[in-house]
Formats: C-alpha cells, structure tokens, sequence
C-alpha cells in the first residue's frame, strides 16, 4: 500500500498514476476548503477524487462533461462549480451534519466509483490565507478573484492549532509499505498537511520510506503560482529546495536534476499524458522499494 501526501493537479495526477500500479491512500490538503453557495466544497480532496475516477475535466478542474446551469443564477458567480461537482459538494454537506469530514467525503469517493481512500489531512477546519500588501485574503479569493497578484508577504493557515491527523491517516502512514510526497506546491498544498500538529511526527516514525517528488520540471513548476510561493518562503526553486524544506521527514526525492545530501533518483517526471504517469509511479515504487537500504524508515 502506497500513502500519497496530495494537494493541487501534481499531487492529483501522480495519485492516479500510483493507483494503476498498487493500493493507493491519497492525504489531501484541506486547507482550501470553502462554504459557498450552500455547499462544503473541498476542492484539494475533491480534484484527486476525479483523477482517480477518470472523470477530470480537460481544463484540469472540475468533472468532465459538467453543466453550468445552476450558476448563471447567480450574479457574483466568481467560484465555478458544475451541476454534478455542485451536487456531490451537496452529497457531502449533508453527511457533515453527523459525521466527519472524512466520513463525508468518503460519501463523494464512493458516489463516483473511486476504490481507493482518499483522506482529508484533518477533520478540524483549516483555511489558508494569503497576506499581501492588500491585506489578508482567503486562499480562493486570492486565487480566482485576485488572480494571485503579490507579492505574497505570509500564508496564514487558521485552525491548525486545532487540527489533528485523522486515526485513518496515521493508519495510512503506519501502515504502508511506501509513504510519496506528490509534485505539488510545498508552501499551500504540502505545507498544511506537515503543518498539522503530529503529522511531521507519524512520518518519521513511519516504518516506510518517505520519498519526495519535486514540482519543480526544468528549473521551474509546471503549472500555478508555486514560484511565488516558494520565493516568499525562502524556497529555492529547484529540487534542492524542496528538498531542504521536507529535511526532517524525506528519506529520498525523485527530481529532474541532482540533490545534494538525500538519495536521489534522477529522471524525466513530467507526466504529460496517463503513459508518462504510469512510468514515473512505476519508476517511484521501484525506487522506494530500494529506498530502505539507503537509510530509509
């Protein structure tokens, strides 16, 4: 069984390449989370679900063949959500009202036919916020209606005092025989899974190997505002960046380009079509399979 740590369309994409190879239990990032028309929408959990499920539209959020009709009632509809996606974030809203997030949105993976867990990082709710010199922004504001124009001054994340792995997540970190840090941004997407007090703790106890893959293709990300991000927090936009910033809890990284001071597996990890997924999953579970030898768990 893999344990895949996932937020955004790298950690999503990798997840559903691993799944074609072996057992999968995605942790997504909730930290994105918003109430809005009437629905919990978690998109983080939401966008792994429909990459696992085949059903992601081609824009890269949201389901494949979805309708639109329920927003051209609303006049501000500056947060897009299809009829299908408005309709499961429903599915799950309803369930929140007796059971937990993860219970809940367990209800969505098994409505769309996903097999596979796919785990909130905590049940508690933490929101991501992004300081600039405009003030304080929930993360989607920034995103959609600011187009995330810095520059970025800090990433406030609310609740994660509060918040605690789930006994399902440290079960999936206990439990797995490899444990992948998915190509995602390491400031908004990663940086709130670690950031849940006692998650660092479960990964370096983890009996498995902890292996990292860089977001960074070519020097720099594929997609979105990880450069931004990644400069506002003193992150060097490479590998070796992200691998400095996951120190404490990484036993190796799978990179484009050579690491210094963690084993490294070089090679091409672009995922340009479901092909390239499944070689580079493949490529990672060999690799992490090796991994114990080089010092790992």
């Amino acid at each position: 069984m893999v344990a895949v740590l996932a937020g955004g369309t790298g950690g999503a994409k990798l997840a559903a390449g691993l799944a074609e190879h072996d057992d999968v239990a995605v942790i997504a990032h909730t930290g994105d989370d918003v109430e809005i028309y009437g629905v919990h929408v978690s998109p983080d959990p939401d966008l792994v679900t429909w990459w696992l499920a085949g059903i992601i539209d081609e824009r890269g959020w949201g389901i494949a063949g979805d309708t639109f009709e329920e927003m051209k009632r609303h006049d501000d509809a500056w947060f897009q959500l299809g009829d299908r996606d408005l309709e499961l974030c429903g599915l799950r809203t309803t369930a929140l009202e007796t059971m937990r997030l993860t219970e809940a949105h367990a209800k969505v993976v098994e409505a769309v036919g996903v097999k596979q867990r796919v785990l909130p990082m905590a049940d508690e709710p933490v929101r991501t916020h992004v300081r600039t010199p405009k003030g304080l922004r929930p993360f989607q504001e920034f995103m959609i209606v600011d187009r995330w124009a810095g520059p970025i001054e800090e990433v406030v994340l609310e609740g994660i005092e509060d918040a605690r792995p789930t006994p399902e997540v440290l079960d999936a970190i206990a439990t797995a025989d490899a444990i992948v840090i998915g190509p995602s941004n390491p400031i908004i997407s990663i940086g709130p899974i670690l950031a849940v007090p006692g998650m660092r703790a479960a990964l370096r106890d983890a009996p498995a190997p902890v292996v990292a893959v860089s977001p960074f293709v070519g020097g720099q990300a594929v997609k979105g505002p990880t450069d931004d991000f990644c400069r506002s927090a003193g992150i060097e936009l490479s590998a070796q960046g992200v691998a400095d910033a996951y120190r404490d809890v990484l036993d190796a990284i799978v990179a484009d380009e050579p690491v210094e001071g963690v084993p490294a597996l070089v090679t091409d990890t672009l995922m340009a079509d479901a092909a390239t997924r499944r070689e580079l999953a493949r490529k990672i579970l060999d690799f992490a399979e090796a991994a114990p030898s080089l010092g790992a768990g």
